[in-house]
């Protein structure tokens, strides 16, 4: 069987996909500089090739946040994904756990977190979006927790949407029946995905905000209640009244400035995530391997730090963690995957991680990925690291 690459399952992402729904995933914030720097920064480290080292007794194997994993990746919060394939969080979940690494759902979910729990045999991670009311905030922390979450990701770069102008132009944000008009035609220029998600995977409820949101909506009036409800006031005082409600282990996600990641560990947090949500929030800020190192030298060991951002192959995985990772999030990488092949396509993208994975560390010499550091950079790619975080975004 040949292993899709990252390139390949967007296109046929792509082709599958109503416009709109294509643009959502792929879209970055205004210019789509950090976007596009997120992978750029990546791909200017170079590893170091080893040779004549025996590297017959691989162990690829991670413990991520407190979760034992195949290798050292799970699947991040993906926005909607049970509008990419039927069912989707429920299908990726158990593909996720099929080849042995954690899935997160999203908040912002088609499947909420007690469904994708019961139809995926799984124990997924829960993302969580503050929003005004922090009632319904503390009864849904209370039914995930019910549900027997233990990983909570507490995501705190979108006290509001973002700005991005393909969603705009595609129709995601249109209203009443300009939207109804323009996603009705969109999806009959798709009958595949007519079919198999929108007639047959229904019903495309807001999950885990559904009894929130009051009637029913389409994409559109969802994104006007996110912009009425994500609450800008949120703050290191909220983290305190989750981690009162949560006794399992919190990850703050968003986190791009080293004071930021120590001041979440002194809220109460279990570990951080640096990421800049894809490039899709605040354009021009660092890529999330330029902000890496920085996180990872003022966290000083406190606890994990995984990156997101960016990451596409087994290659990218190994150089975060020469970087100083102790984990990787994908996003983008496995909502393609889902929407081209649904469980299958997700399982097949993380089994070409794994076989990347495994050529990478063969020719490097890293026998046992904890163990993977600086050493296996070459020398320029080294002083790269500290020029990416000096630069920020590649002006390029």
């Amino acid at each position: 069987m040949a292993l899709p690459t990252y390139d390949e399952q967007r296109a046929a992402a792509r082709r599958r996909l109503p416009h709109m729904l294509f643009e959502y995933i792929d879209s970055g914030a205004f210019d789509e500089r950090t976007l596009k720097a997120n992978h750029a920064d990546l791909a200017r480290l170079r590893l170091k090739q080893r040779v004549m080292r025996d590297m017959s007794d691989l162990d690829m194997c991670a413990d991520i946040a407190g979760t034992p994993a195949s290798i050292p990746v799970a699947l991040g919060p993906v926005g909607f994904a049970g509008m990419y394939a039927r069912r989707g969080e429920v299908q990726a979940a158990r593909a996720a756990a099929a080849e042995g690494v954690p899935f997160c759902l999203s908040a912002v979910s088609v499947c909420d977190y007690e469904e994708v729990r019961r139809d995926s045999g799984t124990t997924p991670w829960f993302q969580l979006y503050m929003i005004r009311d922090r009632a319904y905030m503390g009864d849904l922390i209370d039914r995930v927790l019910a549900a027997g979450a233990q990983t909570l990701v507490f995501t705190v770069d979108m006290p509001l949407p973002g700005i991005r102008y393909r969603d705009a132009r595609s129709g995601l944000y249109d209203t009443g029946l300009r939207g109804l008009a323009r996603q009705t035609w969109q999806g009959m220029a798709h009958p595949a995905w007519l079919w198999d998600v929108y007639l047959r995977g229904r019903p495309h409820g807001f999950g885990n905000f559904a009894a929130a949101i009051p009637g029913k909506k389409g994409l559109g009036d969802y994104w006007s209640w996110i912009r009425e409800n994500f609450d800008c006031s949120t703050n290191w005082d909220d983290l305190s009244w989750v981690r009162s409600r949560w006794p399992g282990r919190i990850l703050i996600k968003g986190v791009l400035c080293p004071e930021d990641a120590v001041a979440a560990f002194e809220a109460g947090a279990d570990g951080v995530v640096v990421s800049n949500h894809g490039g899709r929030q605040l354009d021009g800020v660092a890529s999330s391997i330029a902000a890496l190192p920085a996180v990872v030298d003022a966290v000083g060991g406190r606890g994990p730090v995984l990156i997101d951002g960016g990451l596409r192959s087994g290659l990218d995985i190994v150089k975060a963690l020469a970087a100083g990772a102790d984990g990787c999030l994908l996003g983008r990488a496995w909502a393609f995957a889902l929407a081209a092949g649904g469980e299958r396509g997700v399982a097949a993208m993380l089994q070409a991680l794994k076989a990347e994975l495994r050529v990478a560390m063969t020719l490097t010499g890293c026998r046992v990925l904890r163990d993977a550091d600086h050493s296996l950079f070459d020398m320029e790619s080294d002083d790269a690291l500290s020029d990416l975080h000096r630069d920020g975004v590649d002006p390029g």
